[in-house]
C-alpha cells in the first residue's frame, strides 16, 4: 500500500508541477484573474480549493509540532495547492520506517 501511495502522490506531484509550469508559460494568472473571478464556476472552484486546504491543514496542525513548519506548510498549500499537498504527503510517506503502515502515516506526529 505504501508503494502505491508513493507512486500516486509522486505522479500527482510531477503532473501538477508540469501543468502549472506549462500553463504559466502560456498565460499570466495575475493578468487574467480579474476576468476569471467573474465566472461563477471559478468562484466555486476557489471556495472548494480553500475548503480542501483547510481540511488538510487541520491534519498538518496535528502532525507538525514546530510552529514554523505549520506556518510554512500553510503558505505552501495556499500558494502551490496540490503540488505542495502531494509533496507533503510524499515527505510523510518517505519518513515511515520499514513495516509502518498507513495508520502510522495518519496518526504519528512529527518531531
Amino acid at each position: 500500500m505504501i508503494i502505491l501511495l508513493k507512486t500516486v502522490f509522486g505522479f500527482l506531484f510531477l503532473f501538477m508541477t508540469y501543468m502549472v509550469v506549462v500553463t504559466s508559460l502560456e498565460s499570466n494568472l495575475f493578468r487574467e484573474l480579474p476576468a476569471l473571478i467573474t465566472i461563477p464556476w471559478m468562484k466555486a472552484t476557489l471556495y472548494d480549493f480553500y475548503g480542501l486546504v483547510a481540511l488538510i491543514y487541520v491534519w498538518v496542525l496535528y502532525k507538525e509540532r514546530a510552529v514554523a513548519m505549520k506556518i510554512l506548510w500553510l503558505i505552501l498549500f495556499v500558494g502551490l495547492g496540490s503540488i505542495a499537498t502531494s509533496l507533503y504527503l510524499l515527505i510523510q510517506l518517505f519518513r515511515l520506517k520499514p513495516g509502518e503502515s498507513v495508520e502510522q502515516l495518519l496518526a504519528k506526529r512529527n518531531g
